[in-house]
């Protein structure tokens, strides 16, 4: 729940920055488990999304709370399984103030969003990305979301069907849910419409939460535009007043300086 006073727009700050940003200078903000985590990870492209994120998130965070840092009290814990995974949040037992931010990454492109006094949730998708719009859609849309979709022209259908997916993830990221409830039970209003929630999902307690969604375009330096969207859990009526940061490779670790410009 939102503790902004009534009235205002809860501001809410984004950054972009590309995967070409990774690099082992990074590596001593991040913790030993997330250090774990990037050393396990596989796949160069899926190391250096992780990395960049990570240090995205405690750049910014530690610039906020006057931390170093490695030292941003962070911890991830899945709702289903109580694994070191999930949405990475601030421990508020070690007093890290009233912030909340989400992690997002699709292609080369790497975003972190960060809100003081409510929950927060990002989502971009690669406009680009290989993706099957027909079978996406039947199991992310609800019956009237889909059959909205599919009177578009076939040319128009994957920005729609983008721009409602990242509206919904961000909803369900702000949520703190994740994929763990289905996005098709998730209505939304129209693509081309302001985004608002027409119906929840069963799981999402009753009454269902005030939620303000932006539609955004991530973009750096070094990709293109993509779709994006960021939700805050806030009280009725809600407005947000978004700021978006583009970080260049070279900038990365300056980055709390330029937040400050």
């Amino acid at each position: 729940m939102s503790t902004a006073p009534a009235g205002d727009p809860i501001p809410v700050d984004v950054w972009w920055a590309g995967s070409n940003a990774a690099h082992e200078g990074l590596l001593p903000l991040l913790d030993p488990v997330e250090r774990g985590r990037h050393e396990a990870t596989v796949r160069p492209a899926d190391r250096a999304r992780f990395l960049v994120g990570c240090a995205l998130s405690r750049l910014v965070l530690g610039e906020l709370l006057g931390l170093p840092p490695a030292r941003v009290p962070l911890r991830r814990v899945c709702p289903r399984c109580g694994g070191p995974h999930g949405k990475p949040r601030l421990d508020a037992s070690d007093s890290a103030g009233p912030y909340d931010f989400s992690v997002t990454h699709s292609g080369d492109i790497i975003g972190v969003a960060v809100c003081r006094g409510a929950e927060v949730g990002l989502d971009v998708e690669e406009a680009d990305g290989p993706v099957d719009v027909a079978l996406a859609a039947r199991t992310a849309l609800a019956a009237p979301e889909l059959a909205a979709l599919n009177t578009l022209p076939p040319s128009d259908r994957k920005a729609a069907f983008l721009r409602t997916w990242t509206r919904k993830e961000a909803v369900l990221k702000a949520l703190g849910v994740g994929l763990a409830l289905p996005l098709r039970d998730l209505r939304l209003s129209p693509p081309d419409t302001r985004p608002t929630v027409l119906s929840w999902p069963d799981g999402v307690p009753s009454p269902p939460p005030a939620t303000t969604i932006t539609d955004l375009v991530a973009e750096t330096p070094a990709t293109g535009p993509h779709p994006a969207a960021v939700a805050v859990i806030g009280r009725p009526g809600t407005r947000l007043a978004v700021r978006t940061r583009h970080i260049e490779e070279r900038r990365l670790l300056s980055a709390p300086r330029a937040h400050r410009a």
